[in-house]
């Protein structure tokens, strides 16, 4: 039996061998170990990750039990896994941020009709289902799919200072959908559009969020430039679809975001391939790894593929999206990997100096 005393600096030291693998450093250099305490041989101390979406959390507890266990005098250790969101610094100080919000996630994409909503929907759902406090703007202001993919019918209300946001799922929602009808067309120039962007952002009372995802309207247009203008973007997440017209247009799209100074988190490419359900047999409908190579090429992380399967299409009808409506699926563990991903490089940009966030 181990019976030395126990000292806080050597149980420090002995956690160093505890790395994350995407911050590529180890936790006590991180300043991830909280509240230590001990009590005899009782060891007990909270690991606080920086996203409660970490794909190796139960790996790193195990490290850490292991590596305090086998100092002399240890007697037992308890480690809490906690989470502690951070946020990504703006390069650009004119850009304030939005009270209650850490993190402003773009979702964008070159092209319209590559899933781009569908892969907002499940990527906030996806971040809220790991415990992330998670709230979705539709900025597809021509055409505000959001309410009909969450099944949400509401008419925003104020508390006589800003608008309160729907609530479906666990997360905060606002959309030009609420506030007209459903044919109706929205034909409006450049300023309306950042009119209406600024409100969204600056005119509703967001709580304690760490994570607001945008549907972003496809193409480069003037959504998406006064977004960059106006609050500090913690980074793009680029939807594209195999097929080379696609992957060009995602490609534009990147480097917008580039140009207007958003870091990029990765590129996700959405409808990758078809799986027979009678055979298994799959199917590389409008190509394969088109967006795995511009991912490459451009140098930016691929967050991952995500199946063509009717059920996503039918949950996005139906207001029941797919994280939701089959969560053991391969196309739900897809959604899920790509919020584990986005989470990581929301992260791993937290890390760096503003001046240094640009990818």
């Amino acid at each position: 039996m181990n019976t030395g005393r126990v000292e806080s600096g050597a149980v420090l030291d002995a956690l160093r061998v505890v790395q994350d693998p995407d911050l590529g450093r180890d936790i006590v250099s991180l300043d991830f170990v909280k509240d230590l305490r001990i009590d005899g041989g009782q060891v007990a101390f909270d690991i606080e990750l920086t996203t409660p979406a970490c794909p190796v959390k139960e790996q790193m507890h195990d490290q850490a039990v292991a590596a305090v266990s086998a100092l002399d005098g240890v007697t037992g250790v308890t480690v809490t896994m906690t989470a502690n969101v951070r946020a990504v610094a703006s390069p650009d100080a004119g850009r304030a941020p939005i009270p209650g919000v850490k993190n402003i996630i773009a979702v964008g994409a070159g092209k319209g009709g590559v899933g781009k909503s569908t892969v907002a929907v499940n990527l906030a759902l996806a971040l809220s289902q790991y415990g992330g406090r998670v709230g979705l703007i539709d900025a597809d202001i021509y055409g505000p799919n959001i309410p009909i993919m969450l099944g949400l019918r509401a008419q925003l209300e104020t508390d006589g200072k800003k608008i309160i946001p729907a609530e479906k799922h666990g997360i905060r929602v606002v959309s030009m959908g609420f506030m007209t009808e459903d044919d109706t067309p929205i034909i409006w120039r450049g300023p309306m559009l950042h009119g209406v962007v600024q409100q969204f952002f600056r005119e509703v009372r967001w709580e304690e969020l760490d994570y607001l995802v945008v549907d972003m309207p496809p193409g480069t247009g003037d959504v998406a430039l006064s977004l960059s203008q106006t609050v500090p973007v913690s980074g793009a997440v680029v939807v594209t679809t195999p097929q080379t017209v696609s992957v060009a247009d995602s490609r534009r799209a990147l480097g917008m975001y580039r140009k207007l100074n958003v870091p990029i988190l990765g590129l996700v490419e959405n409808m990758s391939h078809f799986v027979c359900p009678s055979c298994d047999h799959e199917s590389d409908i409008f190509g394969k790894g088109g967006g795995e190579s511009a991912a490459e090429s451009m140098g930016v992380p691929f967050l991952g593929r995500i199946p063509i399967y009717q059920p996503i299409r039918e949950g996005g009808d139906s207001g029941n999206p797919i994280v939701l409506a089959e969560p053991h699926s391969a196309a739900a563990r897809a959604f899920l990997a790509v919020a584990e991903r986005t989470a990581a490089q929301v992260s791993i940009a937290a890390l760096r100096p503003a001046t240094a966030a640009v990818s």
